[in-house]
């Protein structure tokens, strides 16, 4: 059965959500809506689909099932509580919001309605984080002792120019909401929940409102530590990396893909699985959004659908639920205070 969706918002991201729905079998893209009426109508023209005046009009189509909410951050949660009350399922754009209290106003207008809602984290479906997942889920690592995330990506002050919202809080957050969310997120999911953040913000190399260097020591549920390093100033950007260690070993994913495996104490470094036995060659085009917010690719988002659908058909929660998004949110939240007051923030009070 094909699903319709509709796409809210026709920017930069808009883009790959369309070309993701041009993956998924059962979905197609039946109609589009932004701010600027001029906009929408040339993306809908390239993409082969209708555009509708405004979002009342798309909401009104009884032909969509789903809408992707691809708005400014900030308002992520204005637009999908009208959307979850018009019955309509929701892909949200990460973060879910900028602020704890627009994400539970989200979260509780979707539950309301009883409609599926997913927040983009496409990286939870790459190879790389589905193998550390599965090794986690097996123990393989032991007992987890520190979790690292580094997003050390390269903006243009011109990026940051492109429209006025970027860069600003109310909008859309620095380097650690916007691009760092990510894998903020994927920490999360593979060390558990964060019990205090120790942190500071800067901003060095744009004029922007928010920060474009973030760092912070995390200290998880669990007794293990972390650290998370986020920057859109680190010329000319790096590859998106995570180091999860414990007590029988360590695994490292760049940019979705295992990077390497190493053995715990208990391993024989000078065997088959000894150390740099699992080191594995990460293709050139990975990492390149690095420098160019353009270089997505969209198998993720396009997984991330699917899983969407087959929720909804197996009355089953998202794999990327409300909830989980407004943990990692929780996490960037508690970030920008401890850098605002020079304390330790504790999580979950």
């Amino acid at each position: 059965m094909t699903r319709g969706f509709g796409i809210v918002g026709t920017g930069v991201i808009a883009a790959w959500h369309a070309d993701a729905l041009a993956l998924v079998p059962d979905a197609r893209l039946v109609a589009v809506t932004d701010v600027a009426p001029g906009v929408a109508a040339a993306f809908a023209a390239a993409r082969g689909c209708a555009a509708e005046p405004d979002l009342g009009a798309l909401l009104a189509r009884g032909d969509i099932e789903v809408v992707c909410v691809c708005v400014p951050s900030g308002l992520h949660a204005d637009v999908g509580v009208r959307v979850a009350k018009a019955g309509k399922h929701l892909v949200v754009e990460k973060p879910i919001d900028v602020s704890l209290e627009a994400a539970d106003r989200l979260i509780e207008a979707a539950e309301a309605a009883g409609v599926a809602l997913t927040v983009i984290s496409q990286h939870r479906f790459d190879s790389g984080l589905v193998e550390l997942k599965r090794l986690l889920a097996d123990g393989a690592l032991g007992q987890l002792v520190l979790g690292e995330a580094s997003t050390k990506w390269y903006r243009s002050q011109a990026y940051y120019d492109s429209a006025a919202w970027r860069g600003t809080y109310a909008m859309d957050g620095g380097s650690l909401m916007n691009q760092g969310i990510h894998y903020v997120d994927l920490l999360r999911w593979c060390m558990g929940p964060v019990a205090e953040v120790t942190a500071v913000c800067s901003t060095q190399a744009h004029q922007i409102e928010a920060e474009d260097t973030a760092l912070a020591i995390v200290r998880f549920g669990s007794g293990a530590v972390g650290t998370i390093l986020s920057s859109t100033a680190a010329f000319p950007g790096f590859p998106q990396r995570l180091e999860i260690t414990g007590t029988e070993g360590t695994v490292i994913v760049q940019d979705g893909q295992v990077l390497r495996r190493a053995p715990g104490a208990g391993a024989d470094p000078a065997s088959p699985r000894g150390s740099g036995a699992g080191d594995r060659a990460v293709p050139a085009n990975r990492g390149a959004t690095g420098s160019d917010p353009a270089a997505l690719d969209v198998a993720g988002h396009a997984a991330q659908i699917a899983d969407l659908l087959a929720a909804v058909d197996g009355g089953r929660e998202p794999a990327v639920s409300g909830q989980s998004a407004r943990e990692a949110l929780e996490i960037v939240c508690a970030v920008y205070e401890s850098s605002r007051t020079g304390r330790t923030v504790t999580l979950g009070r």
